[in-house]
């Protein structure tokens, strides 16, 4: 059963943007946080931007502070990731993650969207 799908990855040159989304079944959105992560082959899964807890409190990774803004919109249990000024190195698989809400943690992820890709050229 499929309970997280994400959509909105593709080619982008760098500086360029894209916006992802990631539509949760109403249990999942209901019960856990939700982020994204991303990986590139033979390097581990990391945390990109998550909100962590019901207050809406959001992390971000270093790299992408000032430049990608999570949001989500309950009405459409449906968790974002807008992605501005993009550089090669965002290049990697998008994965929107659902999590006990309070922890970031990779491994702590319950559950897991099948993966969007995103290429940005330079």
């Amino acid at each position: 059963q499929v309970q997280l799908v994400e959509s909105g990855g593709g080619s982008v040159q760098a500086g360029g943007s894209l916006r992802l989304s990631c539509v949760a079944s109403v249990f999942i959105y209901g019960t856990y946080c939700l982020g994204w992560y991303r990986q590139v082959p033979q390097k581990e899964r990391l945390g990109v931007a998550v909100i962590y807890n019901r207050d809406g409190e959001k992390y971000y990774d270093t790299s992408v502070k000032g430049r990608f803004a999570v949001s989500q919109d309950n009405a459409k249990n449906t968790l974002y990731l807008q992605m501005n000024a993009l550089k090669p190195d965002d290049t990697a698989m998008y994965y929107c993650a659902a999590l006990p809400c309070g922890t970031i943690v990779t491994s702590e992820a319950i559950h897991w969207g099948q993966g969007t890709q995103v290429t940005v050229s330079s």
